[in-house]
C-alpha cells in the first residue's frame, strides 16, 4: 500500500495496473521531452539578440510545429486506446462478485456460489488489532483467488459511490439503478486496500475496500468454511 513519503504509484498487483504504469512512464517521458524543448527555446530567446524583426514567412518551422505535435499525439494515443480496450474487455470470467455500495459500507455477493454474501464495515479505531491500518481495515474482507479472472458487478443502493483499488488498477462508479462491470486478475497473494473515491456523504472517507488474494486451494477452503458457518 502507499506510504506518506511515496512519490510514485503503488506496486502493480495485476496485469492491467502494470500496463497503466508503463503507459504513465511513456506519457511522462513525452511530457519531459516537450518541457525540455520549450525551456531551451525560452532560454535561447531570452539570451540571444534578435538580428531581424521583419521575418514574415517561415514555412519550414511552421511545418515542423504542425507535424510534430500530431506525431506526439499519435504516439501517446495508440497505447492509451489499447489499455482502454483491455480495461473494458470482460470475456469469460472465472468468477463473478457483485458489490453494492451503501451509506456507508460495502456488500459482496459471490454469484457463483450458493448463499454466500456479507457486509463489509470499517473497523473502528478502538477495535483495531496490532498491524491493522486505521480507516482502512474492515471486519469482512473480500477474498479473491490469485490467477483468476474476476468480474466485479458494481451498483449502489442509495447514493453514488465508487469502488476503487489502486494496486489492481480498478475504479468504477456505483450508481443506483445501474449495474457497472469491471474485472481484474490478481497476480500476487497479498492484501490490497482501496476506498470509495466518490464524495457520497458525511462518511464518504470511511468506506474502505480490502481484497485479500489467496491461492486457489485456500480460497476454496474459505468458501467451504463460509458456506458451512
Amino acid at each position: 500500500m502507499a506510504h506518506p513519503t511515496q512519490l510514485g504509484f503503488q506496486d502493480a498487483a495485476s496485469p492491467i495496473m502494470e500496463e497503466l504504469l508503463h503507459f504513465h512512464d511513456h506519457a511522462l517521458m513525452a511530457v519531459l521531452l516537450i518541457s525540455m524543448l520549450v525551456l531551451y527555446i525560452i532560454s535561447v530567446l531570452m539570451t540571444t539578440k534578435l538580428s531581424s524583426t521583419n521575418t514574415i514567412d517561415a514555412q519550414e518551422i511552421e511545418m515542423v510545429w504542425t507535424i510534430m505535435p500530431a506525431i506526439i499525439l499519435i504516439v501517446i494515443a495508440l497505447p492509451s486506446l489499447r489499455i482502454l480496450y483491455l480495461m473494458d474487455e470482460v470475456s469469460n470470467p472465472d468468477m463473478t462478485v457483485k458489490t453494492i455500495g451503501h451509506q456507508w459500507y460495502w456488500s459482496y455477493e459471490y454469484s457463483d456460489f450458493t448463499d454466500l454474501n456479507f457486509d463489509s464495515y470499517m473497523i473502528p479505531t478502538k477495535d483495531l488489532e496490532p498491524g491493522h491500518f486505521r480507516l482502512l481495515e474492515v471486519d469482512n474482507r473480500m477474498i479473491s483467488p490469485i490467477g483468476t479472472a474476476t468480474r466485479i458487478l458494481i451498483t449502489a443502493e442509495d447514493v453514488l459511490h465508487s469502488w476503487a483499488v489502486p494496486a489492481l488498477g480498478v475504479k468504477s462508479d456505483a450508481i443506483p439503478g445501474r449495474l457497472n462491470q469491471t474485472s481484474f486478475l490478481v497476480a500476487h497473494p497479498g492484501i490490497y486496500y482501496g476506498q470509495c473515491s466518490e464524495i457520497c456523504g458525511a462518511n464518504h472517507s470511511f468506506m474502505p475496500i480490502v481484497i485479500e488474494a489467496l491461492p486457489v486451494s485456500k480460497f476454496l477452503n474459505w468458501i467451504n468454511a463460509a458456506q458451512n458457518a
